[in-house]
């Protein structure tokens, strides 16, 4: 048996999926650590949200080594400029957007 490859994804496919994904915020998990950034730095849940669904990636699109597709990306809402570096997890259920940091 051969391994699986992944095929690469674009910074435009990367963005594709994850704002198909933030759609639906259930589908958009918290790491304990970005909660604590997060409160650290004054974000709220919104400014995570918005950059998710509305940002541009500042950090290309790329394969981590647990398989998943990770990236950073930057948004200006409410007046804060924010930054949000997330991965794309598959589930047997769909894809979930989990967010790793949030920068301000």
């Amino acid at each position: 048996m051969g391994s699986v490859r992944t095929l690469p994804l674009s910074d435009a496919s990367f963005l594709k999926r994850l704002r198909a994904i933030a759609k639906d915020s259930h589908r958009v998990y918290m790491t304990p650590h970005a909660k604590q950034r997060m409160v650290q730095r004054r974000v709220n849940l919104r400014q995570v949200l918005e950059c998710l669904r509305k940002g541009r990636i500042c950090e290309p699109a790329h394969l981590t080594i647990q398989g998943d597709w990770k990236a950073t990306l930057v948004h200006q809402y409410a007046g804060d400029m924010v930054k949000v570096a997330v991965a794309i997890e598959k589930q047997e259920d769909g894809d979930l957007a989990v967010v790793v940091t949030v920068m301000a």
